[in-house]
């Protein structure tokens, strides 16, 4: 511990990102990312960048940008913020939207960003167990509050809530901002987003979509949130109190272009659909216990073998998943969906652990 620290970096537990694994023959399924490439016009755009202006900082509203995501969801482009990742918007929406007197709530088992977020930021938390099936029970949540954040479908569980109930926690909670998380939405997940179409557009509802994930584009780190345009307007103060060009040219083309291939996200979606299917059904042949699912991850558990014992022969064999040493879901193993390929060769070497 340096003497030159503040004291609130003494007093941090920095998030733990998934494993990065340097292996020369390795089956990655730890981390979430698509098993498909970008859309070639993001590829193209992305190309098309790279070139003497990138002498000149980029637009600093992303405008371009701002227009496109407007565009697809019918929202105005005073209702869109972007960042660099949707961590960093998470860290700004943190910042600018759930500092208040009264606690920010949260899923016990969720994103493990969060609580991270409210040490940094001297933010007072409560944690909000889970169902006995590891669900979100709404009614947990009505209770006063410093705003309400959670994914949707959760993380690492893969559950989901309809868009209903969440409308019926919105209408019950006007007094601080609901922010969900929708990271994993195009896999199967109703997305909240439609509710903030014109006029009607609730005042405190917030969210979050990363395009790392289903538009595979986590090497390009561009993440957005959408809402009315008060909730915008207090992200871009804390934006440009931090980082005025937060995304570059290559990024923001990129970007632009992925979102408008809309195809390429459902053909590449529905695959992993598909994939997610056929993979839960055949751990249930080998005595897999999966939680519904509607993210490209699952959450499994065998009742007859330890989570962290599959982990490690897992990777002996270099397939890589993830593993939680916590409480409740110690058991478990998250697993991404890749390819038909390699969860075949998952399917394989399960069978032979377990045999």
């Amino acid at each position: 511990m340096s003497r030159f620290w503040s004291p609130v970096v003494q007093t941090l537990t920095p998030y733990t990102p998934g494993e990065q694994p340097q292996m020369q023959r390795l089956v990655k399924l730890n981390t979430n990312e698509s098993p498909y490439g970008p859309s070639p016009k993001a590829l193209a755009a992305i190309c098309s960048q790279a070139s003497d202006d990138l002498r000149l900082y980029p637009d600093p509203e992303s405008t371009a940008l701002k227009q496109a995501i407007a565009t697809l969801h019918g929202l105005n482009p005073n209702q869109v913020f972007v960042g660099n990742g949707s961590d960093e918007v998470l860290a700004h929406v943190f910042a600018g939207l759930l500092k208040h007197d009264k606690p920010v709530c949260f899923p016990d088992i969720t994103y493990s960003f969060y609580p991270v977020y409210c040490k940094l930021f001297d933010i007072a938390y409560s944690n909000i167990p889970l169902g006995k099936d590891f669900e979100i029970h709404l009614e947990d949540y009505k209770r006063p509050n410093g705003g309400i954040i959670f994914p949707n479908p959760n993380a690492p569980t893969g559950r989901s809530i309809t868009r209903s109930e969440i409308e019926k926690l919105l209408a019950s909670n006007r007094d601080s901002v609901l922010v969900i998380d929708e990271a994993y939405v195009d896999y199967g997940t109703q997305s909240c987003i439609p509710l903030l179409k014109g006029a009607a557009c609730p005042e405190n509802l917030l969210v979050v979509h990363t395009l790392s994930k289903s538009r595979a584009l986590a090497g390009l780190r561009v993440g957005f949130a959408v809402g009315h345009a008060t909730l915008i307007e207090g992200l871009e103060r804390v934006k440009n109190s931090f980082n005025s060009y937060p995304l570059g040219r290559l990024a923001q083309a990129g970007a632009i272009a992925a979102i408008e291939d809309q195809a390429h996200l459902e053909e590449t979606s529905a695959k992993v659909i598909h994939t997610r299917t056929k993979l839960v059904d055949q751990l249930k042949l080998l005595g897999f216990e999966t939680l519904p699912s509607t993210a490209n991850f699952i959450f499994t558990r065998h009742p007859k073998h330890a989570g962290g014992k599959l982990y490690q022969l897992l990777r002996e064999r270099g397939i890589i998943v993830r593993h939680f040493k916590l409480p409740r879901i110690e058991e478990f193993l998250r697993i991404t969906i890749g390819t038909d390929e390699q969860c075949n060769e998952l399917v394989l070497a399960l069978k032979e652990i377990i045999s």
